[in-house]
Protein backbone atom coordinates (compact mmCIF):
# COMPACT_ATOMS: atom_id res chain seq x y z
CA UNK A 1 0.00 0.00 0.00
CA UNK A 2 1.12 3.38 -0.73
CA UNK A 3 1.27 6.69 1.63
CA UNK A 4 1.91 8.97 -1.07
CA UNK A 5 -1.27 11.34 -0.27
CA UNK A 6 -4.57 9.98 -1.02
CA UNK A 7 -5.71 7.05 0.54
CA UNK A 8 -3.91 8.30 3.84
CA UNK A 9 -6.56 8.27 6.91
CA UNK A 10 -7.07 11.93 8.60
CA UNK A 11 -6.39 13.23 12.28
CA UNK A 12 -10.19 15.27 12.71
CA UNK A 13 -12.36 12.54 10.78
CA UNK A 14 -14.08 12.26 7.63
CA UNK A 15 -14.19 15.35 4.93
CA UNK A 16 -15.80 18.22 5.42
CA UNK A 17 -16.04 19.89 2.29
CA UNK A 18 -15.47 19.64 -1.01
CA UNK A 19 -13.57 22.27 -3.37
CA UNK A 20 -11.72 23.01 -6.39
CA UNK A 21 -8.71 24.58 -5.81
CA UNK A 22 -5.10 25.93 -8.00
CA UNK A 23 -7.85 26.54 -10.86
CA UNK A 24 -5.30 29.45 -11.27
CA UNK A 25 -1.57 30.05 -10.32
CA UNK A 26 -3.03 33.25 -8.28
CA UNK A 27 -5.05 30.32 -5.72
CA UNK A 28 -2.38 28.81 -4.29
CA UNK A 29 0.49 31.54 -3.53
CA UNK A 30 3.32 30.77 -1.70
CA UNK A 31 5.78 33.32 -0.04
CA UNK A 32 9.08 32.02 1.60
CA UNK A 33 10.06 33.71 4.92
CA UNK A 34 13.61 33.89 4.98
CA UNK A 35 15.74 32.95 7.68
CA UNK A 36 18.60 35.55 7.43
CA UNK A 37 19.23 38.90 5.66
CA UNK A 38 21.41 39.34 3.07
CA UNK A 39 24.88 40.28 3.63
CA UNK A 40 24.86 42.91 1.45
CA UNK A 41 28.76 42.57 -0.45
CA UNK A 42 29.93 39.33 -1.67
CA UNK A 43 30.26 36.87 -4.59
CA UNK A 44 26.85 35.73 -4.72
CA UNK A 45 23.75 37.60 -5.94
CA UNK A 46 20.66 37.11 -3.72
CA UNK A 47 17.64 37.67 -6.29
CA UNK A 48 14.06 37.27 -4.79
CA UNK A 49 11.89 36.26 -7.61
CA UNK A 50 7.87 35.88 -8.15
CA UNK A 51 7.45 33.31 -10.83
CA UNK A 52 3.97 32.03 -11.95
CA UNK A 53 3.64 28.35 -13.35
CA UNK A 54 7.20 27.14 -13.26
CA UNK A 55 8.60 25.01 -10.70
CA UNK A 56 11.91 25.86 -8.81
CA UNK A 57 14.46 23.85 -10.72
CA UNK A 58 13.03 25.30 -14.24
CA UNK A 59 12.97 28.93 -12.93
CA UNK A 60 17.32 27.90 -11.53
CA UNK A 61 17.52 26.91 -15.44
CA UNK A 62 16.22 30.11 -16.65
CA UNK A 63 18.77 32.47 -14.04
CA UNK A 64 21.75 30.25 -15.13
CA UNK A 65 20.94 30.95 -18.76
CA UNK A 66 20.71 34.64 -17.89
CA UNK A 67 23.93 35.04 -15.53
CA UNK A 68 25.45 32.55 -18.12
CA UNK A 69 27.03 30.44 -15.07
CA UNK A 70 26.49 26.73 -15.17
CA UNK A 71 23.45 25.67 -13.15
CA UNK A 72 25.64 24.67 -10.18
CA UNK A 73 26.26 28.26 -9.53
CA UNK A 74 22.59 28.60 -8.46
CA UNK A 75 21.60 28.40 -5.22
CA UNK A 76 17.87 27.78 -3.63
CA UNK A 77 16.33 27.26 -0.36
CA UNK A 78 13.54 25.20 -0.92
CA UNK A 79 11.48 23.59 -4.48
CA UNK A 80 8.00 25.27 -4.82
CA UNK A 81 5.67 23.59 -7.40
CA UNK A 82 4.60 24.67 -10.54
CA UNK A 83 0.86 24.99 -10.00
CA UNK A 84 1.24 27.95 -7.37
CA UNK A 85 2.32 31.77 -8.06
CA UNK A 86 5.50 31.69 -5.80
CA UNK A 87 8.37 34.38 -4.06
CA UNK A 88 11.47 32.65 -3.04
CA UNK A 89 15.22 33.33 -3.37
CA UNK A 90 17.70 32.60 -5.48
CA UNK A 91 21.18 32.92 -5.31
CA UNK A 92 24.08 33.55 -8.41
CA UNK A 93 27.59 33.30 -7.86
CA UNK A 94 29.31 35.69 -9.68
CA UNK A 95 32.87 36.22 -8.91
CA UNK A 96 33.84 39.34 -10.88
CA UNK A 97 30.19 41.08 -10.17
CA UNK A 98 29.56 41.18 -13.82
CA UNK A 99 25.64 40.84 -13.97
CA UNK A 100 23.80 41.35 -16.86
CA UNK A 101 21.06 43.71 -16.28
CA UNK A 102 18.30 42.39 -14.26
CA UNK A 103 15.74 43.77 -16.44
CA UNK A 104 16.81 41.19 -19.15
CA UNK A 105 15.76 38.07 -16.40
CA UNK A 106 12.43 38.99 -15.88
CA UNK A 107 9.95 36.87 -18.54
CA UNK A 108 5.79 36.92 -18.87
CA UNK A 109 4.86 34.67 -20.96
CA UNK A 110 0.81 34.37 -19.69
CA UNK A 111 -0.53 35.68 -23.11
CA UNK A 112 1.42 33.06 -25.18
CA UNK A 113 -0.75 30.12 -23.45
CA UNK A 114 1.45 28.19 -20.90
CA UNK A 115 1.06 30.65 -17.60
CA UNK A 116 4.69 31.09 -17.42
CA UNK A 117 6.03 34.32 -15.70
CA UNK A 118 9.39 35.04 -13.99
CA UNK A 119 9.90 38.55 -12.11
CA UNK A 120 12.58 39.49 -9.75
CA UNK A 121 11.44 41.62 -6.54
CA UNK A 122 14.83 42.37 -5.04
CA UNK A 123 18.49 41.67 -6.20
CA UNK A 124 21.72 42.30 -3.46
CA UNK A 125 24.84 40.89 -2.62
CA UNK A 126 25.38 38.09 -0.23
CA UNK A 127 28.38 36.44 1.42
CA UNK A 128 27.92 33.00 0.04
CA UNK A 129 25.31 30.18 -1.56
CA UNK A 130 21.74 30.23 -0.75
CA UNK A 131 22.09 26.66 1.11
CA UNK A 132 18.82 24.33 0.87
CA UNK A 133 16.78 24.26 3.73
CA UNK A 134 17.86 28.08 5.12
CA UNK A 135 14.39 29.69 5.40
CA UNK A 136 12.25 29.53 8.51
CA UNK A 137 9.01 28.67 7.06
CA UNK A 138 6.36 29.67 4.19
CA UNK A 139 3.38 31.67 4.16
CA UNK A 140 0.48 30.09 2.29
CA UNK A 141 -2.38 32.18 0.60
CA UNK A 142 -4.84 30.11 -0.93
CA UNK A 143 -8.40 30.11 -2.45
CA UNK A 144 -10.52 27.44 -2.83
CA UNK A 145 -13.40 27.38 -5.03
CA UNK A 146 -17.17 25.66 -5.53
CA UNK A 147 -17.06 24.64 -1.73
CA UNK A 148 -19.61 22.48 -1.19
CA UNK A 149 -20.11 21.76 2.71
CA UNK A 150 -21.90 22.96 5.66
CA UNK A 151 -19.73 26.31 6.97
CA UNK A 152 -20.53 26.09 10.19
CA UNK A 153 -18.85 22.36 10.01
CA UNK A 154 -15.87 23.59 7.90
CA UNK A 155 -15.33 26.46 10.52
CA UNK A 156 -15.83 24.11 13.36
CA UNK A 157 -12.99 22.02 11.54
CA UNK A 158 -10.35 25.14 10.97
CA UNK A 159 -10.80 25.61 14.45
CA UNK A 160 -9.92 22.23 15.45
CA UNK A 161 -7.05 22.33 12.92
CA UNK A 162 -5.98 25.86 14.63
CA UNK A 163 -5.76 24.19 17.95
CA UNK A 164 -4.73 20.59 17.33
CA UNK A 165 -3.05 20.92 14.64
CA UNK A 166 -2.54 17.87 11.83
CA UNK A 167 -0.11 15.11 10.86
CA UNK A 168 2.96 16.28 9.21
CA UNK A 169 2.73 14.06 6.18
CA UNK A 170 4.59 14.65 3.25
CA UNK A 171 2.71 16.36 0.12
CA UNK A 172 2.33 14.34 -2.71
CA UNK A 173 4.30 16.35 -4.78
CA UNK A 174 7.50 14.53 -3.59
CA UNK A 175 6.44 11.59 -4.87
CA UNK A 176 6.43 12.59 -8.36
CA UNK A 177 3.65 12.77 -10.85
CA UNK A 178 1.16 9.53 -9.81
CA UNK A 179 3.74 8.35 -7.73
CA UNK A 180 6.04 7.59 -10.19
CA UNK A 181 9.28 8.63 -8.07
CA UNK A 182 8.83 5.50 -5.30
CA UNK A 183 8.96 3.25 -8.81
CA UNK A 184 11.73 5.07 -10.26
CA UNK A 185 13.62 4.83 -6.41
CA UNK A 186 13.26 1.33 -6.73
CA UNK A 187 14.47 0.48 -10.30
CA UNK A 188 17.82 2.97 -9.17
CA UNK A 189 18.07 0.66 -5.59
CA UNK A 190 18.11 -2.62 -8.20
CA UNK A 191 21.20 -1.08 -10.07
CA UNK A 192 19.37 1.20 -12.19
CA UNK A 193 21.92 4.43 -13.00
CA UNK A 194 20.21 7.85 -12.42
CA UNK A 195 21.15 11.46 -12.38
CA UNK A 196 23.15 12.92 -9.72
CA UNK A 197 20.21 15.71 -9.12
CA UNK A 198 17.06 12.68 -9.96
CA UNK A 199 18.93 10.59 -7.37
CA UNK A 200 18.68 12.77 -4.88
CA UNK A 201 14.81 13.26 -5.53
CA UNK A 202 14.14 9.61 -5.82
CA UNK A 203 16.00 9.14 -2.33
CA UNK A 204 13.77 11.94 -0.36
CA UNK A 205 10.55 10.36 -2.33
CA UNK A 206 11.64 6.92 -0.22
CA UNK A 207 12.21 8.29 2.76
CA UNK A 208 9.28 10.25 2.81
CA UNK A 209 6.86 7.34 1.52
CA UNK A 210 8.23 5.79 4.92
CA UNK A 211 7.50 7.87 7.49
CA UNK A 212 4.25 8.51 5.74
CA UNK A 213 3.86 4.82 6.30
CA UNK A 214 4.21 4.82 10.13
CA UNK A 215 2.82 8.42 10.33
CA UNK A 216 -0.87 7.09 9.00
CA UNK A 217 -0.62 4.42 11.46
CA UNK A 218 -0.03 6.76 14.18
CA UNK A 219 -2.72 8.34 12.92
CA UNK A 220 -5.15 5.04 13.00
CA UNK A 221 -3.82 4.31 16.54
CA UNK A 222 -4.61 8.00 17.60
CA UNK A 223 -0.85 8.68 18.99
CA UNK A 224 0.32 10.96 16.05
CA UNK A 225 -0.15 14.11 18.78
CA UNK A 226 0.31 11.82 21.84
CA UNK A 227 3.28 9.60 23.14
CA UNK A 228 4.42 6.37 23.19
CA UNK A 229 6.73 4.70 25.37
CA UNK A 230 10.11 4.99 23.95
CA UNK A 231 9.31 8.50 22.36
CA UNK A 232 11.83 10.39 20.87
CA UNK A 233 10.86 14.12 20.89
CA UNK A 234 11.36 16.96 18.09
CA UNK A 235 11.81 20.30 19.71
CA UNK A 236 9.39 22.68 17.47
CA UNK A 237 11.03 24.81 14.68
CA UNK A 238 13.97 22.48 14.88
CA UNK A 239 15.66 19.44 13.85
CA UNK A 240 17.05 18.97 17.69
CA UNK A 241 15.78 15.37 18.93
CA UNK A 242 16.18 14.17 22.84
CA UNK A 243 14.78 10.92 24.27
CA UNK A 244 13.71 8.69 24.85
CA UNK A 245 13.04 9.46 28.70
CA UNK A 246 10.09 8.41 31.03
CA UNK A 247 6.89 10.17 31.10
CA UNK A 248 6.74 13.24 33.24
CA UNK A 249 3.78 16.43 33.90
CA UNK A 250 7.03 18.16 32.16
CA UNK A 251 7.02 16.91 29.30
CA UNK A 252 3.08 16.69 28.86
CA UNK A 253 3.07 20.61 29.67
CA UNK A 254 5.39 20.99 27.00
CA UNK A 255 3.93 18.71 24.43
CA UNK A 256 0.44 20.80 25.11
CA UNK A 257 2.32 24.12 24.28
CA UNK A 258 3.40 23.13 21.25
CA UNK A 259 7.27 22.85 22.47
CA UNK A 260 7.85 19.55 21.43
CA UNK A 261 6.39 16.96 19.42
CA UNK A 262 6.63 13.25 19.12
CA UNK A 263 8.29 12.37 16.09
CA UNK A 264 8.86 9.43 13.36
CA UNK A 265 11.98 7.92 11.50
CA UNK A 266 13.37 9.27 8.08
CA UNK A 267 14.92 5.88 7.26
CA UNK A 268 18.58 5.79 6.78
CA UNK A 269 21.74 3.38 8.26
CA UNK A 270 22.41 2.86 11.85
CA UNK A 271 19.91 1.72 14.66
CA UNK A 272 16.06 3.56 15.53
CA UNK A 273 16.60 6.00 18.65
CA UNK A 274 13.22 4.87 19.75
CA UNK A 275 12.65 2.35 21.70
CA UNK A 276 9.63 -0.10 23.17
CA UNK A 277 6.17 0.89 21.90
CA UNK A 278 7.20 3.40 19.25
CA UNK A 279 9.80 1.51 17.94
CA UNK A 280 7.55 -1.16 17.82
CA UNK A 281 4.57 0.66 15.86
CA UNK A 282 7.49 1.99 13.27
CA UNK A 283 8.78 -1.66 12.76
CA UNK A 284 5.39 -2.96 12.09
CA UNK A 285 4.35 -0.41 9.80
CA UNK A 286 7.52 -0.60 7.45
CA UNK A 287 7.54 -5.09 7.67
CA UNK A 288 6.57 -5.09 4.38
CA UNK A 289 7.95 -6.43 0.79
CA UNK A 290 7.71 -2.46 -0.54
CA UNK A 291 9.11 -1.10 2.64
CA UNK A 292 11.76 -3.46 3.25
CA UNK A 293 13.06 -2.57 -0.51
CA UNK A 294 13.12 1.15 0.50
CA UNK A 295 14.73 0.29 3.59
CA UNK A 296 17.59 -1.12 2.32
CA UNK A 297 18.11 1.40 -0.64
CA UNK A 298 18.41 3.90 1.53
CA UNK A 299 20.62 2.43 3.86
CA UNK A 300 23.13 1.11 0.90
CA UNK A 301 22.68 4.45 0.06
CA UNK A 302 24.64 5.92 2.89
CA UNK A 303 21.71 7.94 4.75
CA UNK A 304 21.29 8.27 8.72
CA UNK A 305 18.69 7.87 10.41
CA UNK A 306 16.93 10.81 11.77
CA UNK A 307 14.03 12.31 13.01
CA UNK A 308 10.85 14.16 11.75
CA UNK A 309 8.06 15.66 14.06
CA UNK A 310 4.55 13.71 13.74
CA UNK A 311 2.75 17.02 14.41
CA UNK A 312 2.25 20.36 12.38
CA UNK A 313 0.48 23.27 13.80
CA UNK A 314 -0.40 25.86 10.99
CA UNK A 315 0.36 29.52 12.83
CA UNK A 316 -1.76 32.28 11.78
CA UNK A 317 -4.60 30.47 10.54
CA UNK A 318 -7.29 32.65 9.06
CA UNK A 319 -10.00 32.31 7.10
CA UNK A 320 -12.71 34.40 5.16
CA UNK A 321 -16.09 33.92 2.61
CA UNK A 322 -16.00 36.26 -0.47
CA UNK A 323 -19.06 34.84 -1.31
CA UNK A 324 -20.81 31.95 -0.19
CA UNK A 325 -18.80 29.37 -2.80
CA UNK A 326 -15.33 30.51 -2.28
CA UNK A 327 -13.00 30.04 1.14
CA UNK A 328 -10.19 31.90 1.58
CA UNK A 329 -7.18 30.69 4.33
CA UNK A 330 -3.86 31.78 5.07
CA UNK A 331 -1.60 30.50 7.09
CA UNK A 332 2.03 29.94 7.65
CA UNK A 333 3.93 26.54 8.08
CA UNK A 334 7.80 25.66 8.88
CA UNK A 335 10.25 24.48 6.23
CA UNK A 336 9.33 20.84 4.88
CA UNK A 337 5.91 20.68 6.21
CA UNK A 338 2.96 21.32 3.16
CA UNK A 339 0.23 22.94 2.61
CA UNK A 340 -1.40 19.81 1.66
CA UNK A 341 -1.43 18.69 4.92
CA UNK A 342 -3.81 21.11 6.24
CA UNK A 343 -5.79 20.83 2.80
CA UNK A 344 -6.35 17.31 3.54
CA UNK A 345 -8.05 16.82 6.58
CA UNK A 346 -10.61 19.60 5.33
CA UNK A 347 -11.54 16.94 2.74
CA UNK A 348 -11.72 15.75 -0.27
CA UNK A 349 -10.78 18.05 -3.66
CA UNK A 350 -13.83 18.03 -6.30
CA UNK A 351 -10.82 19.52 -8.73
CA UNK A 352 -7.41 21.43 -8.92
CA UNK A 353 -4.47 20.11 -8.09
CA UNK A 354 -4.35 19.17 -4.14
Amino acid sequence: MSATGEGLPRAHGSPVLAASIRTVPEDFVVEEIDAFAASGSGEHLLLTVEKRGMNTAFAARCIAQWAGVPESAIGYAGLKDRHALTRQRFSVHLPKKLAPRIEGLGSDESGTGSGQALRVLDATWHARKLPRGALAGNRFALILREVQGDPAAIEARLRAIGARGVPNYFGEQRFGRDGGNLDKAIAMFGGRRVKREERSLLLSAARSELFNRVLAERVRSGSWDAPLEGEVWVLDGSRSVFGPEPWSEALAQRLAEFDIHPSGPLWGSGSLRSVGMARALELAALDEPQSMRLRAGLEQAGLRQERRATRLRPNALVWSWPDARTLQLSFGLPAGSYATAVLDELGAHAAGRG
